[in-house]
């Protein structure tokens, strides 16, 4: 991580995205302060790592301690953040404006305004994908590239303008 780091400063990239956890379940505090002290002058997010954590509220108060973290993506540890919106609004309280709390995982255009709503929140993280097929008229139906059922080598991962527009108009 130390040299993905590296790069992303080689590249002037905005910021990072890391989380690392002991295996009881605690915010690893040495080495996220090592790769936090790296990152300089960067915005860091703790990413989900966090909805892995056995005591969210702790881990948030760790969190902070360090320092030069910025936001926690986060589903309020379900696996999505409309279910985990109690453990959000919580978060977001907590937190009391030291950190943004930036809900993640299942946001769509139909939850989307519920969730911003109920927390507060100032920013959310969403894919808006979609599948489009290919142009490829060629299809070797005899190999996939690691997929046994259903090969996605034929198709392309897109934003859709559509399902981001309808979450934006939403918030």
């Amino acid at each position: 991580m130390l040299q993905d780091i590296e790069m992303c400063h080689t590249l002037k990239v905005d910021g990072v995205v890391f989380g690392i956890l002991l295996p009881d379940g605690s915010v690893d505090k040495d080495r996220v302060t090592q790769l936090v002290e790296a990152a300089k002058p960067l915005q860091v997010t703790f990413h989900r790592a966090f909805d892995m954590v056995k005591d969210p509220l702790q881990a948030l108060e760790d969190i902070i301690a360090i320092g030069g973290i910025q936001r926690i993506l986060t589903s309020g540890c379900e696996r999505s953040a409309y279910e985990g919106l109690d453990m959000l609004v919580e978060l977001n309280r907590r937190s009391k404006g030291r950190i943004i709390i930036l809900p993640g995982a299942g946001i769509t255009e139909r939850n989307v305004n519920k969730i911003v709503s109920a927390m507060g929140a100032t920013e959310v993280h969403v894919g808006a994908g979609e599948t489009k097929e290919s142009k490829m008229e060629f299809r070797n139906p005899y190999c996939s590239m690691g997929y046994a059922i259903s090969a996605p080598e034929y198709a392309l991962k897109i934003t859709s303008e559509g399902k981001l527009g309808g979450m934006l108009r939403k918030v």
